[in-house]
């Protein structure tokens, strides 16, 4: 092979579908003038995992092009696109940096040139999800190595997952700089805002532009010397790329990685393990200047087996637990209406995947208005107080009623008693996951209410009233026989509504409670 093949910028490799429905292929340069106009719907061959590297993979290429133009708008033109590209790579004119198959001693796609350009004893990876860095388990997850009839996007876009968001996996197999440690992940938050793609890139290119020169100075990187592209530089697999010789931007890999194929075009990849990452940057716990990684206590976030659950969501919103990320400010072309915060990230474990977590915040009129003001002191109380709540009623309250339950209605309850514990767990999570599916919205509720105290009871009064449905449903596993069925079933019942009507957990809802009997013999 002595001419770069599949080059992102003049073939058309890349599957858009705009808002009709319609699916055509493009190059990089006409996606990125597609992506100007907001005419991109989504990516039919893009996987859920891959939605974030891909989104930012897009963002830092042209967020690097125009900073190296000195342009501060978006070019309109295919040509424009490709010429600014084509730019990034000063010493490869013929484009060999953006195309997937290249002879070895040069740059390929996120793939480094191999000293002596020799593949000799590099392992053959005969699919993209192979590639891909999922990791399953004995294949029921997801059955591995099963894409057999592909196009050349599912390989960029499991190039670009893999190299763009791996972790470590065992010796010699390094992971990415923004990330945690190797068994982390690189998790991302940041405003989507009403409309396509389109219009979620072209304001995550301008938030990464105007925080560059903050960036350079907090992280300590270059400024206009730093390396970009690290596929550009040859890669023995011997030394790592000190940190702080980066651009504020820089698009990593963490593998040695090459695309190959045979006289009937055939594809697959080879690879090898390396001495060491690619990037020396293990000390700085994933805290890069990364615009979508929350950091907290100078340590990118950790995504943990529960995802992006109601506290974890709330506290990144609205508390100020983590710093905001670059792209999580509000920006004036955001508008006022179909704006959600967008979380997004893979759990990984030790020689495992844990799942993939997305989540949309919604923002109401007024959340917009806090956050624009700055002063999001309120609806973070309002959040913190029923984060607080919830897990008020399902510990202090649902979970014991359940004990009572299964204890047969006893007064001495074994609250250690395993298989106990066991049986309770269903429910207490059942009642959890579903005021997680409902937490942002009710939110929003008490945010925007003109009298948000009546909001707030009548919320407490619906949570009392769904963990009752749930203490109900548990009847199931309780006593089934004579007396000790009912007894089982009072005792619970007592012990769940003394709990709503004593002051310890939730006053007003317990005042609220204790006038209703008064209330309804007046009525009568």
């Amino acid at each position: 092979m002595d001419s770069p093949c599949l080059n992102l910028l003049d073939e058309p490799l890349i599957r858009i579908r705009d808002f009709s429905g319609k699916v055509q292929k493009v190059s990089l340069p006409e996606l990125f003038m597609q992506l100007g106009r907001d005419a991109v719907r989504d990516y039919p061959a893009l996987r859920p995992h891959q939605r974030h590297p891909w989104h930012a993979l897009l963002v830092q290429l042209a967020a690097l092009a125009l900073h190296e133009a000195d342009q501060t708008g978006h070019w309109h033109e295919v040509a424009e696109w490709r010429k600014a590209l084509l730019a990034l790579t000063p010493g490869h004119p013929n484009g060999c940096a953006f195309a997937l198959l290249t002879p070895h001693e040069k740059p390929a796609f996120l793939q480094a040139p191999v000293p002596g350009g020799k593949l000799d004893g590099w392992k053959r990876i005969e699919t993209p999800d192979a590639l891909d860095m999922l990791v399953t388990s004995k294949n029921h997850d997801l059955k591995g190595a099963r894409m057999r009839q592909v196009e050349a996007d599912d390989w960029l876009f499991a190039l670009v997952s893999l190299q763009t968001q791996e972790g470590f996996l065992g010796a010699g197999n390094y992971g990415i700089s923004r990330m945690n440690g190797g068994f982390s992940s690189r998790p991302a938050l940041g405003v989507a805002p009403a409309h396509g793609a389109g219009a979620r890139w072209r304001r995550d290119v301008a938030a990464l532009l105007a925080a560059r020169r903050d960036i350079v100075e907090t992280q300590g990187l270059q400024g206009d010397e730093g390396y970009t592209l690290l596929w550009l530089q040859p890669w023995d697999g011997m030394k790592s790329l000190a940190f702080g010789a980066l651009d504020p931007f820089y698009i990593e890999i963490c593998r040695r990685l090459r695309f190959v194929s045979d006289q009937d075009n055939r594809i697959w990849v080879q690879g090898i393990s390396t001495k060491v990452a690619r990037i020396d940057a293990s000390a700085r716990k994933g805290v890069t200047g990364d615009a979508w990684t929350p950091v907290e206590e100078e340590k990118a976030l950790t995504l943990g087996a529960d995802g992006f659950n109601y506290s974890l969501a709330t506290e990144l919103a609205w508390g100020s637990k983590y710093r905001k990320t670059v792209t999580q400010v509000l920006r004036p072309e955001d508008g006022t209406s179909g704006i959600a915060l967008l979380a997004q990230g893979v759990v990984r474990g030790q020689g495992k995947t844990e799942g993939y977590h997305e989540r949309r915040i919604p923002l109401t009129k007024k959340a917009l208005g806090f956050l624009r003001s700055g002063d999001t002191n309120v609806p973070a109380t309002i959040a913190a107080s029923r984060v607080k709540d919830v897990a008020t009623m399902r510990g202090s309250v649902l979970r014991t009623a359940l004990f009572y339950l299964l204890e047969a209605g006893t007064e001495k309850v074994d609250f250690e008693r395993r298989t106990a514990k066991q049986q309770i767990e269903t429910f207490v999570q059942a009642f959890e996951h579903a005021e997680d599916a409902r937490f942002f919205d009710d939110l929003n509720l008490e945010i925007e209410a003109d009298d948000p105290h009546a909001e707030r009871l009548a919320w407490l009064v619906a949570l009392a009233e769904r963990a009752e449905a749930v203490l109900r449903s548990a009847f199931v596993i309780g006593p089934q026989c004579g007396e000790r069925r009912y007894r089982a079933r009072s005792r619970a019942l007592s012990f769940f509504h003394g709990a709503l009507r004593g002051d310890k957990h939730f006053p007003a809802l317990a005042l609220h409670l204790r006038r209703q009997p008064a209330a309804e013999e007046a009525a009568s």
